[in-house]
């Protein structure tokens, strides 16, 4: 039997710029790329409503620019008005692409709008930092499994001879005890219940 492809979910991304021009540029954009699009054939709001504010809001900004008397504070409402039927457009735009997941990206984009990123964690390598007390080092390494245990090792020649510090459950741990100065070599390796993995990459660190 196989296994069913998974699929992400496209989310919409609507990052309204800081200044009213460019934020009348995108609403304009948006209701042309929905007008007439099969993907949306009864947007909600509709897009006459939300034309109808991008044009109250191009007068109100054009009031604003020749310094007439209140007209900034009206601007301002105008944007609310605006920026609000655009969220509630952004929601549509979002449930329509839910409604079909493997095509959730372009329905987005044919919006005129962007799909979020995903945020991408960079993976965790082996590394060592100064300890919260002189001669001592934290080690941080890449997680073995959900459970596993981890075997340390450290050498003050070169990886000549090797020191055994305690095994932990948690892919870190501290080294104390070490002499400020010197130049320490570590390594470790993670223990699963498949057995001992192979010692990672050796990192030499100065003792602070």
């Amino acid at each position: 039997m196989s296994t069913p492809k998974r699929i992400n979910r496209a989310i919409v991304t609507l990052k309204l710029p800081r200044k009213v021009p460019d934020v009348i540029k995108l609403a304009t954009a948006i209701v042309t790329a929905m007008t007439g699009n099969a993907n949306y054939p009864t947007p909600e709001p509709p897009l006459a409503t939300v034309n109808g504010a991008i044009n109250d809001l191009t007068v109100a900004e054009t009031a604003t620019q020749a310094r007439a008397h209140g007209a900034a504070a009206t601007r301002n409402d105008k944007l609310a008005t605006l920026v609000q039927l655009l969220e509630q457009l952004k929601a549509y735009i979002q449930k329509t692409a839910d409604a079909n997941m493997e095509n959730g990206a372009a329905i987005i984009q044919s919006a005129g709008v962007n799909v979020r990123k995903p945020a991408v964690r960079a993976p965790r390598t082996f590394e060592a930092k100064t300890g919260a007390v002189s001669g001592s080092v934290k080690l941080v390494a890449a997680s073995a499994a959900r459970r596993a245990s981890y075997e340390w090792q450290y050498s003050s020649d070169g990886g000549k001879t090797w020191q055994v510090a305690p095994v932990t459950l948690q892919a870190k741990t501290t080294i104390s005890g070490l002499a400020p100065g010197a130049t320490v070599t570590f390594r470790y390796r993670g223990v699963t219940k498949t057995g001992e993995g192979d010692w990672s990459q050796l990192i030499t660190f100065i003792v602070r």
